[in-house]
């Protein structure tokens, strides 16, 4: 039985309550820029379910991966997080992520929350090895799975017999004892710079070599011993997603960030990489947010969808409920949009705002067909038409 077969069998018969993982409130995120203020991101709300996919929609610059950044409180200057509260539910409990120290945040990337970035070719270093990149991410967050992996394989081969001398034994035993009782100890840092001692992490690194091994086999990657010693460059764009997939999960993370991972891709690597991830999430027990602008995408992977617009958000529905009924005038605008057999093709009236002086009230009223006197004047809040089913429109 396969790893994911597995994995899929342990997670039958959970019960998959409803319950929040991620909960975005009043999301407030600006860069300072010569020109001016970029207010990119305003005032956005949203909750991410446990075990679900939630699509996040939108045009170009709406803010879509800037709040997947700040999820990861990776926003690069100038940008700022000037407010709001991202809460994340642990088995500690919920902390907020916008207060956590930088530590605590390096424990929680990768580990808690893990992101498949838009370019493959950006995301790795072109010059470290396949295999040394994601064993980066390994080492960083499960050094002491690996610890107590090595020590059972020296008690392995001492009951097979093999000779290791009393000395090294007692010495190993105790570097790998001391990985299991604290993995970032400052005095493994000293020990592993000394030529003769780092000796040790031999089998530290055998047990790495095996479970970068056990994770590219799992993402279907013919011949993984040898695309381990590969170089980015040496890739296809295809398999170079699925090497970034891997570092994404190879922690097997509460929330996978899936930022437009199939944009570059033609389309028989984007239906398989849509099948690995949709795979990969049920075997994982993974939450999944993924970003795109491509609306077909959403209809075939998503079970909720989030529609942003000029960074805020302008309705949050089930996936059928939104292609069968929207309330937005936006997202009514985007679904028209989308060319169809015997259907007439029309296009959203006017161009996105420029978000230096984004307009007053509710940023969408200078296109939108509907518009109404309050518009211009007031913000619009979230409210709930129908159950499940929020829009931030003053029709409603």
């Amino acid at each position: 039985m396969t790893h994911l077969e597995t994995s899929l069998t342990q997670r039958s018969g959970e019960d998959n309550a409803v319950e929040n993982l991620l909960s975005i409130k009043n999301l407030e995120v600006k860069f300072y820029t010569y020109e001016g203020i970029v207010e990119a991101i305003d005032g956005v709300n949203l909750n991410i379910r446990k075990y679900e996919t939630l699509g996040l929609v939108g045009e170009t610059g709406c803010g879509k991966s800037v709040t997947s950044l700040s999820v990861l409180v990776l926003v690069p200057p100038p940008g700022k997080i000037e407010g709001g509260k991202i809460l994340l539910k642990t088995k500690e409990g919920t902390v907020d992520l916008l207060h956590e120290k930088e530590a605590s945040l390096r424990g929680i990337r990768g580990k808690d929350i893990s992101m498949i970035f838009q370019e493959p070719r950006s995301a790795l270093n072109p010059v470290y090895t396949v295999g040394e990149q994601i064993a980066e991410v390994l080492v960083n967050h499960r050094k002491k799975e690996f610890g107590e992996r090595a020590l059972k394989q020296i008690e392995n081969d001492l009951s097979k017999g093999q000779s290791i001398t009393d000395f090294i034994y007692r010495f190993e035993k105790k570097i790998y004892q001391k990985i299991i009782d604290n993995p970032n100890a400052f005095s493994l840092k000293i020990l592993s710079r000394i030529p003769i001692v780092s000796r040790y992490q031999r089998r530290l690194n055998m047990e790495t070599k095996k479970e970068i091994v056990r994770i590219l086999r799992d993402m279907k990657i013919p011949d993984p011993d040898r695309v381990a010693e590969m170089y980015p460059h040496e890739l296809s764009s295809g398999m170079a997603q699925r090497v970034v997939i891997s570092m994404a999960l190879g922690c097997n993370p509460k929330l996978l960030i899936a930022d437009e991972p199939t944009t570059n891709l033609d389309v028989t690597v984007q239906a398989q990489i849509l099948a690995l991830i949709r795979e990969l999430k049920v075997a994982f027990n993974s939450t999944v947010l993924y970003i795109t602008h491509d609306l077909g995408v959403i209809a075939e992977i998503c079970d909720r969808v989030a529609v942003m617009y000029a960074g805020t958000v302008c309705e949050v529905a089930d996936v059928v409920e939104l292609f069968k009924a929207p309330l937005h005038p936006y997202t009514q605008g985007l679904l028209e949009s989308i060319p169809r057999p015997g259907k007439r093709f029309t296009s959203i009236k006017g161009e996105v705002p420029g978000l230096i002086n984004p307009p007053r009230g509710c940023r969408f009223h200078p296109r939108c067909p509907n518009a109404m006197e309050i518009c211009p004047r007031k913000k619009p809040t979230f409210t709930e038409p129908a159950k499940d089913h929020f829009v931030t429109c003053h029709l409603y």
